[in-house]
């Protein structure tokens, strides 16, 4: 028992890397990955809305017939 290998924890300390303890470092991550789905979202919705905007007033044949005044032949 002269050999045994002793595992020391230190080495497997991952604390600064968990978002559980480094609040900030993951409270500056996540606020910048709010913002990033924002602006996101704020730029599919324009698009949208630049897609599907009025383009105005189409011309329409009207039949004579359903006039205020109609028309008859």
């Amino acid at each position: 028992m002269e050999h045994e290998e002793v595992l020391d924890n230190s080495d497997l300390d991952n604390s600064d890397k968990d978002i559980a303890h480094n609040w900030v470092s993951s409270s500056r991550f996540l606020f910048y990955c709010q913002i990033i789905i924002f602006i996101a979202l704020v730029l599919g919705g324009c698009y949208t809305m630049y897609k599907h905007r009025y383009t105005g007033k189409p011309e329409v044949e009207v039949p004579g017939n359903t006039l205020y005044n109609p028309q008859y032949k």
